[in-house]
């Protein structure tokens, strides 16, 4: 066993920060050196996560100039972003130029939407606001590891949870040609992805024994992401209709993603497909039955299944948008960064009973 790596986990108060804190936790060879918070510098992450307060006893949430005494250290620290959009790329930008400076080689996965389009002109149109850091976006590579066989960038943008989802079931039906470029999609996430801090789509009594559609149907923010994800996995750009949805439940995302076939094909020649597709994935398990949440919330597995009339294809897509969906897919993401096994700290299964 090699040294370990130290890590440090950035945004360090949501959501996402307490899954990777929580996976970090069990991991074999990162260790946690900092996890930084703006708002809170001193607090108790115990405090903010009480189900991390044994695990992480006197672990104080720390100060950027703190962090940047990490990075500027250590020879290599896995930095795991888990800043709001807009704010990640200048933390970030400053935190590998002052490594950098210092002669170290830090490594990044983001995994706020700051480095997942390939020009500050895409990410321009879809947030509407500058690019903070345009000269790095050449330095991450933005993609599913399952569809990223080789890695040639230092750092990586991990899609989102709505992203991870959709391209999971799509990217195969896409590669195989079976189908048509025009993917129809409806998805339904659980309340954890719309951040820890509380407003009225998340409130639980106006969510609780609900499921709506979000305001912006067919014009949400990831739709651009999936069709570049997409275009940069098969050469396909889809022509995408997506559908979020708000679900009654805390965590997971489902899937269902359409198409139409370009010849009959019946459903066990399409699980055939996405069973040869994913064969050396190991978080992608291909069922015969409909995947449900239940079965992977908590983990950073994704369950796939395929459904046909013979005209129309659906595949659908289980997974946990707080762990395969972001932490555990950045996880992953480092794992390989750092030359790892890709599945170190990940293989716990899910709880079952969330």
């Amino acid at each position: 066993m090699t040294a370990a790596i130290p890590a440090v986990v950035l945004g360090g108060t949501g959501y996402v920060a307490g899954e990777l804190l929580r996976l970090l936790a069990g991991h074999p060879q990162f260790a946690l050196a900092g996890v930084m918070s703006d708002s809170q510098p001193g607090e108790s992450v115990g405090g903010a996560f009480g189900h991390l307060a044994s695990v992480y006893p006197d672990e104080r949430f720390k100060s950027q100039q703190q962090i940047e005494a990490i990075v500027t250290r250590e020879h290599s620290t896995a930095i795991f972003c888990a800043a709001p959009h807009g704010a990640a790329a200048a933390l970030i930008d400053t935190l590998l130029t002052q490594a950098e400076a210092a002669g170290r080689q830090p490594r990044v996965v983001d995994i706020s939407a700051d480095f997942r389009y390939r020009s500050a002109a895409a990410y321009q149109a879809v947030y509407r606001h500058a690019h903070a850091a345009p000269a790095r976006l050449g330095a991450f590579s933005c993609a599913l590891p399952e569809h990223l066989p080789a890695l040639t960038t230092p750092h990586v943008a991990h899609p989102g949870c709505f992203a991870t989802a959709t391209l999971l079931a799509a990217v195969p039906l896409l590669a195989s040609g079976l189908t048509t470029s025009d993917l129809f999609v409806a998805a339904v996430t659980g309340s954890t992805g719309a951040g820890r801090k509380p407003v009225e789509g998340t409130h639980h009594p106006a969510r609780h024994s609900d499921l709506y559609a979000y305001a912006n149907a067919l014009g949400h923010r990831h739709a651009p992401e999936i069709r570049a994800c997409a275009l940069a996995a098969t050469g396909i750009e889809p022509n995408l209709a997506f559908v979020p949805h708000s679900g009654p439940f805390a965590r997971g995302i489902h899937a269902t993603v359409q198409a139409a076939l370009r010849a009959p094909r019946d459903g066990a020649q399409l699980l055939g497909m996405l069973r040869e597709f994913y064969a050396g994935a190991p978080f992608v398990r291909v069922t015969d039955s409909p995947p449900r949440i239940k079965q992977v919330a908590g983990s950073n597995y994704a369950h796939l299944s395929a459904l046909s009339d013979g005209r129309t294809v659906a595949v659908l897509c289980a997974i946990d948008n707080l762990n395969k969906g972001a932490a555990g897919g950045a996880v992953q993401w480092m794992n390989r960064l750092y030359g790892l096994p890709e599945t170190a700290g990940l293989t716990a299964p899910a709880p079952g009973w969330t």
